[in-house]
């Protein structure tokens, strides 16, 4: 792999206290030469909107760094939702003009047109990661998320 293609590896989480309460993200960004941790709060929300502000949090922020704009990018989320979402799921409700399956509108669909052109500017693997089973960094971030609850930012 090139200096040019070097791999970043990028681990999200998201939650609420009530669904919806109050919620928070984090993400974790790991590159050759650094770690970058970033977190935030919302006063009312849902706990997949923190996930999915998680991973668009942790893409804009690669695509913002220009030492990292050409790497690919793996992403661990313990979010079915993202993960099925993204890899699945977006082609079916743009094809249906942003209804699913069963015809109601996608919720957080602004959410979602941001994460595809992410998604398309990126070179990215998604991954799924069980939640709470020990991962080292996928318990970072749910901490960090815990935190930015408590701390209310």
């Amino acid at each position: 792999m090139s200096e040019e293609e070097k791999a970043v590896i990028v681990y999200t989480d998201g939650g609420c206290h009530g669904n919806p309460g109050p919620g928070g993200w984090a993400c974790i960004i790991l590159s050759s030469d650094n770690r970058i941790e970033k977190r935030g709060f919302e006063a009312a929300t849902t706990n997949n909107r923190m996930e999915l502000t998680a991973v668009i949090t942790a893409l804009e922020t690669i695509l913002s760094s220009t030492s990292l704009q050409k790497s690919s990018v793996e992403v661990h989320t313990d979010s079915q939702y993202v993960r099925n979402g993204i890899t699945s799921w977006i082609s079916g409700w743009i094809k249906k003009g942003w209804k699913t399956a069963s015809g109601s509108a996608v919720k957080n669909r602004e959410l979602w047109e941001r994460l595809k052109q992410l998604d398309d500017g990126l070179t990215v693997t998604w991954r799924w990661v069980r939640g709470h089973d020990g991962n080292e960094l996928n318990e970072a971030c749910d901490a960090l998320v815990q935190q930015a609850i408590r701390e209310g930012k």
